[in-house]
């Protein structure tokens, strides 16, 4: 019912004029419950017990750093863990969604999604004065099965991609800085990797990826990330050169985020030049998923001691100071990959024991940590 046919209906009768006002306000106020079911639900509290909550101090990285810190969050310990929020808290004035807004985990068929932990996740950062970056919207290790069972012309492929970026992107219009908009599309040997929208849509996808981004929301940053650039010259290269294709098509890309998933074996000039050469480009460069393993020969005896704390401190100086010494525009920010050793992905997946992050178990500041403040000297 309209406002007109409400005012006609009310007009009837004067004993009726008396009541029009609350019919309007009753009116009002169905048309305001009426939200769509896709707005977003205040963040729950967490599940944790203020008694254990870590006193805030005013010396975390978000305090000393010109470019933004930050880290990937688990949404689970996020939400029970009370010292791992107050690190985070304290520490990071950037985060990544570690899993939840990877395809596999937000898209659950065709036009259908699960919001609930990735509006979390915003509405944290909101909360704690922290921005944003979107991790990932297309990687071909979090392909849903509905998208790989896909039946379709390669004008359908278009569409279901179009369809989903548009939705994912757009829901977090204004409220998202960044997105690593394509994750890992490159191969060490600087080819391009296959996945299932290479092969229906061809390495056009890659340009329709950012393209269809940018059309859901204009102001964000779109970048590419990449692993591996500071061990293989090829893949280094073919990341240089992707940028320099995309821009000569007028396909919009704003950074490279470089993982650098790295050791203490590597070379610090292999790092360098890594961050140097992704510079080049002239985009933002971001240190999307950082972390230094102490063991890449895999030993299970191993215990973490001094001198490999001291080499871990020097990777980490290295590395921010790399970034540090980039021009400020250049400067996007420097992301871990977890908070503490604890939640690091790397002892399950190498199946040993490693200390790859700045915190220790306790969330003490390690030895890395120093590094990463004598690197922002």
């Amino acid at each position: 019912m309209s406002y007109s046919q409400l005012i006609s209906i009310t007009s009837m009768n004067s004993h009726y004029k008396i009541n029009f006002f609350w019919i309007l306000l009753l009116f009002s106020s169905v048309l305001f419950a009426c939200k769509s079911e896709d707005a977003v639900a205040p963040i729950p509290k967490p599940d944790i017990k203020p008694d254990t909550i870590v006193p805030l101090d005013t010396t975390g990285l978000r305090k000393v750093s010109p470019f933004p810190f930050g880290a990937a969050l688990s949404i689970d310990l996020l939400k029970t863990k009370a010292i791992y929020r107050s690190t985070v808290i304290k520490e990071f004035n950037s985060l990544t969604p570690e899993n939840v807004m990877k395809m596999k985990n937000i898209s659950l068929g065709r036009g259908q999604y699960k919001w609930d932990d990735a509006d979390y996740l915003v509405l944290f950062a909101q909360q704690n004065a922290m921005r944003v970056h979107g991790h990932a919207l297309v990687w071909y290790k979090s392909t849903p099965d509905w998208v790989t069972n896909f039946v379709g012309t390669k004008e359908d492929w278009k569409l279901i991609l179009h369809e989903y970026i548009v939705a994912v992107v757009g829901r977090y219009k204004g409220k998202i800085s960044s997105w690593d908009v394509l994750n890992e599309a490159i191969m060490d040997d600087g080819t391009y990797r296959d996945c299932v929208w290479l092969q229906h849509i061809g390495i056009e996808y890659i340009d329709l990826c950012f393209l269809y981004a940018r059309e859901a929301d204009p102001n964000v940053l779109l970048f590419y990330n990449e692993y591996g650039t500071e061990y293989s010259t090829a893949k280094r290269t073919a990341v240089n050169k992707l940028v320099a294709d995309l821009k000569g098509r007028y396909v919009p890309i704003d950074g490279i985020g470089l993982q650098m998933h790295t050791s203490i074996s590597r070379a610090n000039s292999d790092i360098q030049n890594a961050i140097a050469v992704a510079a080049q480009t002239g985009l933002k460069i971001h240190i999307s998923e950082f972390d230094i393993k102490v063991n890449p020969d895999k030993l299970q005896d191993i215990i973490f001691n001094a001198t490999l704390a001291a080499a871990q401190k020097e990777k980490y100086r290295i590395t921010v100071k790399a970034l540090f010494d980039l021009p400020a525009s250049q400067r996007y920010g420097f992301t871990f990959w977890g908070v503490c050793d604890t939640n690091s992905w790397i002892p399950a997946e190498y199946g040993c024991p490693d200390w790859p992050l700045p915190f220790d178990s306790n969330y003490k500041r390690k030895d890395a940590y120093s590094g990463l403040l004598e690197g922002l000297k």
